[in-house]
């Protein structure tokens, strides 16, 4: 006999179901009140197709990518959302199948094809999803979804068009870069990307999209290479989702998750392999945190146990220190690790942290690697602080005090959550069957407070027959509900996204 195990939150596949892009935007059921403060645009993507035809997708970053939007004016809400014409997309359309290999699910040639055709088709070269399912963010004047591979789309906003697809690699050298740049407050952009190196190894270059230019001509044309350093190993460059960035130095961790670069070259044409193919985990590796100066080159190296890792939450320089807030996926737990800046080579076996708010510690070793011990702000049996966010606009790179982000219950988001990393308080949003989207924080105007704003949200109870999602409105300060607006329709699950006052 064969034992059937429920997930405690067997409705939320629901949200991982084909929907239909609208027609036009449709009118949200408000309930309680607004701000006055609050108008302009939430944005958000994620996968909206999970099959072509017969042909099912095998990974949630595998969905074609749709594109959804909450607009807010006068108290009224309304939600409209389109499918992004990639190429994936439109040639899937087209063909009535999956056309270009996903992260987990391999495209096949043509079956129409002769035998023969089929078997030129392999050796054609690796064929690079532009799938921009992951977020969305500004560069210059316009707006760009993205997936990690070296292919942007940029989209209209206000109609959700598509307008065009953007091949990094004209600029830049990078084999792909993160879904997660840093924008400094005058629009300028920073990202990080693999790269082929110095005799064909692989490295990692911090690249750099300047702010909008006063000729109105396009900032990806004057791109550039800040700095490049190298993998730790020749042929196998870390998966990065995300880094760090203080006023200073950006933070880069390498963790043990490997892209075998060997594999993704010949056995993709050859075998019919897919990017998660390409992926191994290197266990006895430890962890490297790389510092590298913002405006000269330098690097030193920082090594703890090893972890994977999706997302950074913020980093700070105090009392040199740098202080490294982490969503770690060893045990699913929230640390903070500290890095020193300065110190002597006589400090061997010495905790080197004397911040007063952290028990992480950072030992100098003989052989002149300094290791890290974080301190775990957050964890739980099953449990996991996900998704993390914080009020970027002031706070991102500075001393903080609150990160709000999802609390994960065997892997499905089923509240909303608010930390303060120094003194570990947290408050709790949590409604039953009801799973929300990543939180974004937007501040109030003339706020003299950092948690003085409000966090939104898309929230989906798939056991409801009438307005099964809508979109939350917290208080940022103890996140109690100030307004929902409710709509009738199912929304697929999102990944991340911004607000566009």
């Amino acid at each position: 006999m064969v034992s059937c195990i429920e997930h405690p939150a067997g409705g939320y596949k629901k949200i991982f179901e084909s929907c239909e892009e609208l027609a036009e935007p449709i009118p949200a059921h408000v309930s309680g009140k607004i701000p006055a403060w609050l108008t302009g645009s939430l944005l958000r993507v994620g996968p909206g197709l999970f099959e072509i035809g017969d042909e099912p997708f095998y990974h949630l970053f595998d969905g074609q990518a749709l594109m959804h939007k909450f607009d807010l004016k006068d108290g009224h809400v309304t939600y409209y959302r389109r499918f992004i014409r990639t190429d994936a997309y439109v040639r899937a359309m087209a063909e009535k199948r999956i056309v270009i290999t996903e992260f987990g699910t391999t495209a096949y040639p043509d079956p129409c094809k002769n035998i023969f055709s089929r078997f030129f088709t392999y050796f054609q070269g690796i064929e690079v999803t532009d799938n921009c399912l992951v977020n969305i963010y500004p560069i210059g004047e316009d707006f760009y979804a993205c997936t990690e591979t070296n292919y942007i789309t940029k989209v209209d906003p206000d109609t959700l068009e598509t307008i065009k697809k953007v091949d990094l690699c004209n600029y830049l050298s990078v084999n792909g870069v993160t879904a997660h740049p840093h924008t400094e407050p005058d629009g300028t952009v920073y990202n990080i990307g693999n790269c082929f190196g110095k005799n064909m190894s692989l490295a990692y270059n911090i690249v750099k999209i300047p702010p909008p230019q006063d000729d109105k001509s396009d900032p990806i044309e004057k791109s550039k290479v800040l700095v490049q350093f190298p993998s730790s190993e020749r042929f196998k460059p870390s998966y990065v989702h995300s880094f760090g960035m203080t006023e200073n130095y950006f933070v880069f961790v390498e963790t043990p998750v490997k892209i075998n670069l060997l594999k993704f070259l010949t056995s993709w044409s050859i075998r019919g392999t897919n990017y998660m193919d390409c992926f191994e985990s290197n266990d006895k590796m430890g962890v490297s945190q790389n510092l590298l100066a913002l405006y000269h080159v330098g690097n030193v190296n920082y090594i703890t146990s090893a972890f994977n890792l999706f997302h950074h939450i913020n980093c700070y320089e105090d009392q040199g220190f740098i202080v490294v807030d982490l969503c770690t996926w060893k045990g699913s737990f929230l640390c903070t690790a500290v890095i020193p800046l300065l110190f002597l080579q006589e400090e061997q076996g010495k905790n080197l942290v004397s911040l007063p708010y952290t028990t992480a510690t950072a030992v100098m070793c003989s052989d002149g690697t300094v290791w890290l011990e974080p301190e775990v702000l957050f964890s739980g049996p099953r449990q996991a602080f996900e998704f993390p966010q914080i009020n970027y606009k002031k706070y991102c790179g500075k001393n903080y005090t609150f990160a709000y982000g999802l609390g994960l219950n065997h892997f499905v988001p089923d509240r909303i959550c608010k930390l303060n990393v120094k003194s570990k308080e947290t408050w709790i949003w949590q409604e039953p069957d009801a799973y929300p989207s990543e939180p974004l924080f937007v501040q109030s105007p003339d706020a003299k407070d950092e948690d003085e704003g409000v966090l939104m949200s898309i929230v989906v109870k798939p056991g409801v027959t009438q307005r099964p999602a809508f979109l939350l409105i917290l208080s940022a300060t103890d996140l109690t509900e100030i307004a929902r607006a409710e709509v009738d329709v199912m929304i697929p699950v999102t990944l991340h996204g911004m607000y566009k006052p």
